[in-house]
């Protein structure tokens, strides 16, 4: 989009000029997601370049959607969203369910991205719901994918956050979680249900029988899968 604009007074043209400049709402999602360092930030919006989110971030900084803090004791810049933002947080959210319901699953699910969902499913883990552990490790692999990118272990520490690691990290395994891309990310934006997958043996289960058993506990869904659950 041109620097002009739409050149209209209609508040709708300006909230575009606003929100249209790509990627501007998936940031804003990342960072309403708890985001606020510039490398967790990028690892929820993974195919954008690191040039290409520095400039995004200072245009959004200049229109009022976030502020830059720097932490002088570590040297580290934290972004925040703004009270302005904040107020769009629900408008965006009501076009991600107005997407669910309108767009058709297999269009969804066109696009899929391992590290992506992981950096999500992470985030939603809950945690009270694992049997309490020193530290539960699960990992979760991909055959499909090239090597190097099927395997991912999610480390659960009781009072801190789930850790995701892309490289095997040395622990001793609770819980392997075999699936297909598709249907794994199927299940989780709530597309289909866990069950159902695992009843296809699109997801295998080995390991912790309690872990396993009460999966559909501590791996919540997306914010979005109840909203699309009954269209599914």
């Amino acid at each position: 989009m041109s620097r002009a604009g739409y050149n209209q007074f209609c508040p709708v043209a300006k909230a575009c000029e606003v929100l249209e400049p790509r990627w501007t709402m998936l940031l804003l999602s990342e960072m309403w997601s708890g985001s606020t360092r510039f490398n967790e930030i990028r690892r929820g919006v993974p195919g954008m370049s690191p040039t290409l989110m520095s400039k995004r971030l200072r245009e959004m900084e200049a229109r009022g959607l976030l502020t830059r803090h720097t932490d002088h004791a570590t040297g580290e810049i934290h972004y925040q969203t703004t009270r302005i933002a904040a107020e769009l947080e629900p408008i965006v959210h009501a076009l991600g369910e107005w997407a669910h319901r309108n767009i058709d699953a297999d269009v969804t699910l066109e696009h899929l991205d391992a590290r992506l969902l992981m950096w999500n499913m992470r985030r939603k883990i809950d945690v009270s719901a694992i049997p309490p552990a020193r530290r539960t490790v699960i990992q979760f692999i991909y055959p499909e994918l090239p090597r190097d990118e099927q395997n991912y272990w999610l480390i659960v520490k009781p009072g801190a956050p789930v850790d995701l690691c892309s490289t095997d990290p040395g622990y001793n395994v609770d819980l392997y979680v075999t699936a297909e891309l598709k249907a794994l990310t199927s299940a989780w934006m709530g597309l289909s249900s866990l069950r159902s997958e695992i009843a296809a043996e699109r997801i295998s289960l080995i390991g912790h029988r309690q872990l396993a058993a009460t999966i559909e506990g501590w791996m919540v869904r997306s914010s979005f899968a109840p909203t699309c659950t009954a269209a599914a």
